[in-house]
């Protein structure tokens, strides 16, 4: 009875760990609203962005469409934060999501999830144009501010 009790904690928690990362499933989608992953073999111009609390340095930024963005993404805060570009509507969506699982993490093309002090990079080709933002959908950090807008051209 003891092997039976032993084998059943371990796959409690083996499915309490793998929680955070439900709903995740839905990042490896084909094609992104804002653009498409860059091509490193190509030109592009650099953007810093700090991920402050509970902001973005820059806050705004204009591209040229067809134009390659290497975003260099620094947490300068003292929480985790996030970068995810897509549009408005689907970062409101994907925000319902991460209510339910705030610790999930994204390590996408579009977007990144960075602890403090850390830094990444993301590659990214503007190829429509419209306005579109990158915010972080962590619980209430997007209500305090953290919501930045790329205006393509």
């Amino acid at each position: 009875m003891n092997k039976l009790t032993a084998i059943a904690a371990a796959l409690a928690a083996l499915s309490i760990t793998a929680a955070p990362s439900l709903g995740h499933e839905k990042h490896g989608q084909e094609s992104f609203s804002a653009g498409e992953p860059g091509d490193p073999k190509k030109p592009s111009r650099t953007v810093e962005v700090l991920l402050n609390e509970m902001d973005f340095t820059p806050a705004r930024i204009e591209v040229a469409r067809g134009e390659q963005i290497r975003f260099v993404l620094r947490n300068a805060g003292a929480a985790d934060h996030e970068f995810l570009l897509a549009t408005n509507e689907e970062n409101l969506k994907h925000l319902e999501v991460m209510k339910k699982h705030p610790h999930m993490e994204h390590d996408d093309p579009n977007g990144v999830r960075l602890t403090p002090k850390k830094s990444a990079e993301i590659l990214w080709k503007f190829t429509k144009a419209g306005t579109f933002e990158y915010s972080c959908l962590i619980p209430g950090h997007r209500d305090y501010g953290m919501i930045g807008r790329v205006t393509v051209k």
